[in-house]
């Protein structure tokens, strides 16, 4: 197969200064994308500001023949992600791949959970994924033609404990992406979300050393930059990947129970529960329609 490559093409990767978002940069910096390193510079909680580090990953970026330059705004405001995406219109003219990658940990068990501590979660990767896909939309809209990238993880697929805050935000952005993957079909605008599991200062609290060593980033990336691609037609996608593994995620549903609505009573429900329950002819469900439709039907 011909080397996939992206000369003319513009990316803008959020949270690009370590771990995925910096392999996300070089990957697409090394095959020829004009990059916008963004990074806030601040530490895994949030606190704090450099420049440091998207500085690096640009100079990392510019050593090796590539192109890039560095952003430094949060994407928890508006005003921030307009000033990212802003970075790449006045530096090349054009934003073809968005990557929202930026995020942040404030791990603690439900039960000690503050109210800051979950709304600093969701600003970061929820507020964070949508103001830079916003300030992205029209000018994608506008030249036919776009790739966005929603970072979730496994968290949000299965629940993880100690992270309900960082669970609740990952799963909302399984939404998000299948949301814009639907609006942005009839455009060629294509969103995808990724699952990842790689080391990163995120992982440093929840992954033992010996097994974060192994996990590099940069097994994480051919993916996303396939799925950024032009030869690439998927779209509403979700896949896990990490450690040389990439698995395809879709939802599927019991072949359940139907009752007459006038037979709806608790004591039906308990009666049929372990059908409801029973999984052996689960069907994949592939959108709102297709699952109305089984409701309506009934009516």
């Amino acid at each position: 197969m011909a080397d996939i490559r992206f000369d003319g093409r513009v990316a803008v990767v959020t949270g690009a200064g370590g771990g995925l978002g910096r392999s996300h940069a070089l990957l697409l910096g090394s095959r020829g994308a004009k990059v916008v390193v963004n990074d806030l510079g601040g530490a895994p909680d949030g606190t704090g500001e450099s420049k440091m580090m998207a500085d690096k990953v640009v100079e990392e970026i510019q050593s090796a023949g590539g192109e890039a330059v560095p952003n430094y705004d949060s994407v928890a405001t508006m005003d921030g992600g307009a000033g990212i995406i802003q970075t790449a219109m006045d530096s090349y003219g054009r934003i073809d791949i968005l990557i929202n990658n930026a995020g942040i940990l404030r791990d603690v068990s439900f039960l000690k959970m503050p109210e800051e501590s979950w709304d600093i979660i969701f600003s970061v990767h929820v507020k964070g994924s949508f103001c830079c896909s916003k300030a992205t939309w029209p000018i994608m809209r506008e030249q036919q033609y776009g790739r966005i990238i929603m970072t979730s993880s496994a968290a949000g697929i299965y629940g993880n404990f100690g992270q309900s805050n960082y669970s609740a935000a990952k799963m909302a952005l399984i939404g998000l992406g299948q949301t814009l993957a639907l609006e942005g079909k009839k455009y060629s605008i294509h969103s995808n979300t990724i699952a990842p599991i790689a080391d990163s200062r995120l992982t440093a609290t929840v992954l033992p050393d010996d097994i974060r060593k192994k996990l590099k980033p940069e097994y994480v990336s051919p993916l996303v930059a396939y799925l950024c691609s032009e030869q690439c037609e998927a779209t509403g996608g979700l896949f896990e990947v990490g450690a040389g593994s990439f698995f395809h995620l879709n939802w599927y549903r019991s072949e359940g129970s139907t009752l007459k609505t006038e037979d709806v009573t608790i004591e039906n429900v308990a009666e049929n529960f372990s059908k409801i329950t029973d999984m052996t002819n689960a069907k994949a469900m592939g959108s709102i329609q297709e699952s109305t439709m089984s409701f309506m039907a009934n009516l």
